[in-house]
């Protein structure tokens, strides 16, 4: 196997030859009913001359915060081997983006034995992933009449885009939000859809601190500015692994790190390879205890008087007494918070802290002082903290840091949020107003099958309505592996899935046979990047904006067939195919587009010459982008999008929804950002059953689930469940031994990883690993889905993957 692995990256092998000597079957579908087994074509054995030759540049747009141009060397129609950019003179603002190595094996996704190949219907029960093989008319009739069908009985209200974000950085083929997908248009020009806010990675810091900045989404400075920073703190925040390619944000954080001889503090449970020897001082922490450690490191600045008082008087509401609003009662104010003058009454002191957080006092202390007295200094987080029962809360308190020493609005600050980065605007492909107005919370779509007419707004956060008039019927599920593999508690999932009865129809449209297509009623198989022409954008990228003309590298693969194909098909079956279109083809479309953008900014190249160059790089001409600046130098001119217009660290709008709203006894929505338990935290009664908190991250080997069945980088980075020596002492378990990790969830079973690098009583998994279950619904495949809640927090109504609670066993040595 390994020889031939070293041959095929050599280009000495046969895609054939390959697939024999390793054992791979060549068919795209393991027990596939009915279904005709395509063989790929066969690479091409040698080397070729250069004549034979052609460059074509395409793209990685994947989730994973870059889009990396990839250039594609094909020689007779096969794409032969990749590589990436080699533009620019490759110094800081003009280097060169490099993809990693999930991008590099680009050829390896396309070239798949799990790869689509045609269109099917499911002939099994949803999934078993039995499927036979059916016409493009055939599936195009069938997903017609029944959109017609449901919609006629129940409305398009009935009618759900899930979520998405496999092919996050096209135009044309952009795959997230749902509203700005060619499915959207269609459906949008056929009486609509139900809509969902919030997303799988940022639903509650999206919430929480609108209630602090106001205008939805809550900015940071570029990454390129932490070269004016003398300290980085970063909560939970991991570019290494999360944003490890050459447009992402690892680069410039050791640049400007490098620049700036900054010292970096890093707050996570895991010991990341963010700090990987970067870092100053590593603060593990327990998983959802964030809040508890800012309001200890509160109480030292504001008992030492380390505060900046002129900037929370001048900026912020409810700081102290002298700032809160008419409505809010005496003593409801931040400070009377953390000093125990408030309604609890507790003193938020390092030794209250330090038993919620397993944080020692003295490192409190020592990290208050010097996060106070560093000038300037940048508060980062990320976004897994978020991802927790009380995430909303989280993600507020975070933003207090810089609150307290005004570090908001200036250079080498930062606000609390995730870093901003500067982009090209392009304008983008017109998908219509949606007619319906009902919005859900995109992590409570399962419970809009099963309950859709109960949900309600002060319940369940519906909005646009009182209330749902019908269930979700029809589910659009285009390039993404939500509807299992990255929604919650798999089981539950899998059982409500599986009543035809609830959701009648499941239209997947995907590259590959993933966990999430075996649910489908039909499927079918997309183009990928390499197979189409579009343009790739929305990249994170610090200072340096950027954009990729992915062009067409090779003909469609097998029965493929591109997302504007597809949809044109079924807009003409639903009567409004010349809507659709305008009367033009994909190509037409891209070159509308551009048109459109050129007009706006008119330094563009043409439309051939950017074809032809492939990437069209821009350096920030402000220097660095930082958040807030025109409001911290005139606040009066450049007000918020808080109804005060000042950053409101005691909110009434949420005051207002915490008595309004039907909450469960263990949920909080407060004003202020202040500490609460949660289910499944650190101080759960459960605990005494499952007494290891899981939480998950991001693992280098995939960009969420894709690239999840890429041979080489499952070798290369091995699925493992991270637990630290005490623990796995107590259980008899050793490296690589397989465990069993479960509770009343589900079960998993994979290979242990004993490090240090986790905190104790904390195990950590990668998500995103492809779930692979045995008759008894025992996960082989590592996926951390099977053990979380779908439980949702309370304010925003998201993801709380990373509050879980579970037990680890052995299963065999090693």
């Amino acid at each position: 196997m390994k020889d031939a692995l070293e041959s095929l990256l050599t280009g000495g092998l046969t895609r054939r030859d390959f697939i024999k000597s390793s054992g791979v079957a060549a068919v795209g579908l393991a027990a596939t009913a009915g279904a005709v087994a395509l063989p790929f074509k066969s690479m091409a054995a040698s080397a070729p001359a250069a004549k034979d030759e052609k460059i074509v540049w395409s793209a990685c747009t994947v989730n994973c915060g870059s889009r990396c141009p990839l250039r594609m060397h094909v020689v007779d129609g096969e794409i032969t081997w990749v590589e990436t950019d080699n533009t620019g003179n490759d110094l800081y603002g003009n280097h060169q983006v490099r993809a990693c190595l999930r991008g590099r094996s680009m050829r390896r996704r396309i070239y798949n034995p799990d790869r689509l190949k045609y269109p099917m219907k499911r002939i099994g029960k949803r999934g078993e992933g039995k499927f036979k093989r059916i016409s493009w008319d055939e599936a195009y009739d069938e997903i017609a009449a029944s959109m017609k069908r449901i919609i006629k009985e129940y409305g398009n209200e009935a009618i759900y885009l899930n979520y998405g974000t496999g092919t996050l950085g096209g135009t044309v083929t952009k795959s997230w939000p749902p509203g700005s997908t060619l499915i959207a248009r269609l459906m949008n020009l056929t009486g609509g859809y139900l809509n969902h806010y919030g997303d799988y990675s940022t639903a509650q810091i999206t919430v929480g601190l609108d209630y602090t900045y106001g205008g939805g989404w809550a900015d940071g400075n570029s990454f390129s500015d932490l070269e004016n920073s003398k300290l980085i703190v970063q909560f939970g925040n991991n570019p290494a692994e999360t944003r490890m390619s050459g447009g992402g944000l690892t680069y410039y954080l050791a640049e400007a790190k490098a620049r700036s001889n900054a010292r970096m503090i890093v707050v996570d449970p895991r010991y990341t390879d963010t700090a990987g020897g970067r870092e100053e001082l590593w603060i593990p922490i327990r998983p959802g205890t964030d809040t508890a450690f800012v309001a200890a490191m509160a109480y030292v600045m504001i008992t030492e008087d380390l505060v900046d008082q002129p900037f929370l008087d001048k900026y912020c509401v409810g700081y102290d007494e002298k700032t809160l609003p008419a409505s809010a009662p005496a003593r409801s104010d931040y400070k009377s918070y953390i000093l125990g003058l408030g309604p609890d009454g507790i003193a938020k002191t390092p030794e209250w802290a330090t038993r919620i957080t397993g944080i020692p006092v003295e490192t409190i202390i020592q990290t208050a002082r010097e996060i106070a007295t560093a000038k300037p200094c940048a508060i980062l987080q990320g976004w897994g903290l978020q991802r927790t029962a009380a995430g909303e809360i989280a993600s507020r308190s975070i933003a207090m840091l810089a609150l307290l020493t005004g570090n908001v609005g200036i250079n080498g600050g930062g606000t609390g949020a995730r870093e901003s980065d500067y982009s090209i605007p392009f304008v983008r492909f017109p998908t219509l107003t949606n007619p319906v107005k009902a919005s859900i919370p995109m992590f409570l779509w399962t419970d809009a099958i099963v309950r859709g007419t109960e949900m309600t707004a002060t319940r369940d956060g519906i909005r646009g309505v009182d209330k749902l008039k019908a269930p979700i019927k029809f589910i659009w599920n285009y390039a993404g592996n939500c509807l299992i593999n990255q929604h919650a508690d798999i089981n539950r999932t899998h059982d409500i899935l599986q009543d035809e009865k609830a959701c009648e129809m499941i239209v997947v449209i995907d590259n590959h046979m993933t966990s999430s297509a075996k649910y489908a009623d039909i499927v079918l198989p997309d183009l990928t990047t390499s197979e189409q022409a579009d343009f790739c954008m929305d990249a994170f990228a610090g200072n340096m904006g950027y954009f990729i003309f992915a062009d067409q590298a090779i003909a469609p693969q097998f029965e493929s067939k591109g997302i504007y194909e597809i949809c044109s098909e079924i807009a003409e079956r639903m009567g409004v195919g010349e809507a659709f279109t305008e009367g033009r083809d994909q190509e037409s479309w891209l070159r509308h587009l551009y048109t459109l953008t050129r007009k706006q900014d008119p330094g563009l190249p043409d439309f051939e010459t950017m074809r032809k160059q492939g990437i069209y790089k821009r350096r920030d001409p402000d220097g660095h982008y930082v958040a807030y600046k025109a409001f911290r130098e005139d606040p009066q001119g450049n007000p918020l999008g808080t109804p005060s217009g000042k950053i409101e660290i005691y909110s009434e709008r949420l005051a207002r929804i915490a008595a309004t709203w039907e909450l469960k006894e263990d949920e909080v929505i407060h004003p202020l950002p202040v500490y609460v338990s949660t289910f499944e935290g650190w101080d759960d009664k459960k605990r005494t059953i499952y007494p290891l908190q899981l939480t998950g991250f991001h693992y280098k080997a995939r960009t969420h689930s894709t690239y999840g069945n890429v041979d080489i980088l499952k070798d290369a980075a091995r699925q493992e469940l991270w637990i630290n020596p005490l623990d796995a002492d107590e259980r008899g378990i050793q490296q690589g031994d397989l465990i069993r990790i479960f509770n009343d969830r589900g079960e998993v079973h994979i290979p242990a990883k004993v490090t240090p690098r986790i905190l104790p009583g904390v195990v950590a998994l990668g998500e995103g690993g492809w779930y692979a279950p045995d008759g008894s619904k025992v996960d082989k495949g590592g996926c951390i889905n099977v053990l979380t809640t779908q439980r949702p927090s309370p304010l925003a109504k998201g993801n709380p993957q990373h509050t879980n609670l579970v037990d680890v066993q052995l299963v065999k040595k090693a």
